[in-house]
């Protein structure tokens, strides 16, 4: 497959992931702000609607493998676009329901474009490189459009509210470019499976096979080591390292980091197989989770450089673990069944990172902006996350031989 068909895959993950950041970010804030609303009822809302979303996962995995993937994708487009642009221009009255039910929407529609798509391209990759390149591209498109979307509310207007509310008339326009390129450079795939098991089948026979389960275990290990700094970000750099007015630029370098490195790990993983490369990128993680534990009050320069390692890590954790998923998908003849349990696992571990790491620090005494309890903080920022990522790194090299696949 030629670089421009590649890359024509891999440009649908840009709207994608562009308006997965808007939902993440600037959501409780927005809706805190213009509606007034409380930040319990909010935080119910959002738990609720997130819930939802995981628990459909599986069947949208079933359901991909069933239909065509080109055309799971485009249906499933409208009621995402429609969902986002709604849920950032609120009605002035009524905003709790208005917020569930475009929530809704907007998960629906990007869950089942993200496992369709995520699904077809196992299909059209026919060897294990191709398909690493292809996730590669996904992935790269992806982060570029969450930096996208991070920047522009401010670049669209000097107040917030605004800024976020002309971003959500930005999706329509790009996603309709993205997806025209997609569907017409890229092939069709396989046909749809025609037996009609039940959802829970595929499931069970997909977690049946040990190689998937495997690697699902060394996910949940690796992807929670990266949910829980992620999550603590933003109150390391306030608390620890006293630097709140440089975390936005820190946050983007470590984006800018991950998709710079993608072609770095797609040769490595080329030259010396994905289980090496991916464990290389865990020890990389381990010695920056280790060094940002020894970090105090201003020190931007060695933060930076962690933010720059921590972010070329990413890059292999979004490609090379996605690509042999899709190789043990293809290999069962259900990608659409795997990559609902991966999207199922991927959205548990942000929520097992919150659920760990929040009530912790709490009990540990810490409270943000509170000189007092920091040290909890860089245990939960750094040192457990070290733990995490050292069990990962641990399960993968034992299992190397199940998961390293060349088709």
């Amino acid at each position: 497959m030629s670089t421009a068909r590649v890359f024509s895959y891999g440009l649908l993950g840009l709207p994608l992931a562009f308006a997965a950041l808007p939902i993440y970010v600037h959501v409780p804030r927005y809706y805190a702000e213009t509606a007034g609303m409380e930040l319990a009822v909010l935080g119910a809302i959002l738990l609720g609607a997130r819930l939802l979303d995981a628990g459909v996962d599986p069947w949208l995995g079933w359901l991909a493998d069933r239909v065509s993937r080109p055309t799971m994708v485009a249906v499933a487009l409208l009621p995402f676009a429609v969902g986002f642009v709604a849920l950032l221009n609120p009605p002035s009255a009524n905003a709790a329901p208005w917020l569930l039910g475009s929530l809704a929407l907007t998960y629906l529609g990007f869950s089942a474009a993200t496992v369709a798509y995520q699904a077809w391209g196992a299909d059209v990759g026919r060897t294990s490189r191709l398909r690493t390149r292809l996730t590669a591209a996904r992935e790269g498109f992806g982060l570029l459009g969450v930096v996208l979307a991070a920047a522009l509310p401010a670049v669209l207007a000097a107040d917030f509210v605004t800024g976020v509310e002309r971003l959500s008339w930005v999706l329509p326009p790009l996603l309709l470019v993205a997806a025209l390129v997609t569907f017409t450079r890229v092939g069709a795939g396989k046909p749809p499976i025609p037996e009609s098991q039940p959802w829970w089948h595929a499931t069970r026979d997909a977690l049946a096979d040990r190689a998937f389960r495997r690697l699902l275990l060394v996910f949940v290990a690796n992807g929670i080591a990266s949910a829980l700094p992620a999550t603590l970000f933003l109150f390391f750099v306030a608390d620890v390292l006293q630097l709140e007015a440089a975390s936005g630029p820190l946050l983007a370098l470590y984006f800018v980091a991950s998709a710079a490195s993608l072609t770095f790990w797609v040769k490595l993983a080329a030259r010396y197989g994905r289980v090496a490369a991916w464990l290389t990128a865990m020890l990389l993680s381990i010695v920056a989770f280790a060094g940002a534990s020894q970090l105090g009050s201003g020190d931007l320069w060695l933060f930076t450089a962690i933010c720059l390692a921590s972010g070329m890590a990413l890059g292999a954790d979004l490609a090379l673990p996605a690509a042999i998923a899709a190789d043990i998908g293809e290999r069962m003849r259900q990608a659409g069944a795997c990559f609902g349990l991966w999207n199922f696992v991927a959205k548990l571990n942000l929520a097992l990172a919150a659920g760990l790491s929040l009530p912790l620090l709490a009990a540990l005494g810490y409270a943000p902006g509170n000189t007092e309890g920091l040290p909890a903080l860089v245990f939960a920022y750094a040192l457990l996350p070290l733990a995490f990522k050292a069990i990962a790194a641990m399960l993968l090299w034992r299992w190397r031989s199940t998961l390293e696949i060349e088709r």
